[in-house]
């Protein structure tokens, strides 16, 4: 999708932004972009791009060799779901927060403002997106929001919800109920907030389970994934959790 929009040979104009190809470029316009461009539409913002042949066929060459160093098969999450919500995200690939919020339809040109809370209700799908760092700096967090996420196993995750969710609350209860309320759970994970100076990507996990809780203002949460975490990130995720 992105080599053909660079190239023009995909006509972004007639492209829905809604679409899950829209709402990948529109991922794409933001990684590059950020949040402060002028640009009103992904057709402007295609156009803007191809006036820059040799930025588009470095982008190009990166996305060749992304691919080719992928270290994950990959499985398109509305496939694991089972659904037809076009979220355009795939089980054990890495995506950024403008490219998550993206593909929920949460972020785009008429709603540029990028998410900074480590929870997101999607209405839409009915969708708990929780975004996880394990290795915790006290530059980057502050006392409240230290919460104690870790691995247990490839397929289990604890995971603490925010200090003011009480179990009894609306949030609390559809944590825990979320099979019987008909909602989903989603995590997306990453080691650490910098690598290499740069902020970094989270790892979709997929969809996840409620399994046992503990306490309340937070709530300590095992969640089950429906597709263990690969091996090599599991092992990872042990060492930054120390």
């Amino acid at each position: 999708i992105y080599r053909r929009a660079l190239s023009g040979e995909l006509h972004v104009d007639e492209l829905d932004e809604g679409s899950p190809s829209g709402r990948m470029l529109t991922g794409l316009h933001f990684a590059i972009f950020g949040l402060n461009s002028a640009l009103a539409s992904l057709g402007e913002s295609m156009r803007r791009l191809r006036q820059h042949p040799a930025l588009v066929a470095e982008l190009s060459e990166l996305f060749e060799i992304l691919e080719d160093r992928a270290e994950h098969l990959p499985e398109a999450l509305d496939m694991q779901m089972g659904w037809r919500h076009r979220v355009p995200l795939s089980v054990h690939a890495r995506a950024s927060t403008d490219e998550i919020m993206s593909a929920f339809g949460a972020m785009g040109f008429r709603r540029p403002n990028r998410h900074r809370e480590g929870v997101y209700f999607d209405q839409s799908t009915g969708s708990d997106v929780f975004l996880v760092t394990l290795e915790k700096a006290a530059s980057h967090y502050s006392p409240t929001t230290m919460y104690r996420d870790y691995a247990i196993a490839p397929d289990l995750f604890h995971w603490e919800s925010q200090s003011i969710t009480a179990v009894g609350s609306h949030t609390g209860q559809r944590y825990l109920q979320h099979r019987e309320k008909g909602t989903h759970v989603f995590l997306f994970v990453r080691h650490r907030k910098l690598e290499a100076g740069r902020t970094a990507a989270y790892t979709c996990l997929g969809a996840a389970e409620y399994q046992s809780h503990q306490g309340s203002r937070p709530i300590a949460i095992t969640w089950r994934l429906r597709k263990s975490m690969p091996d090599d990130f599991f092992r990872e995720a042990k060492v930054a959790a120390g």
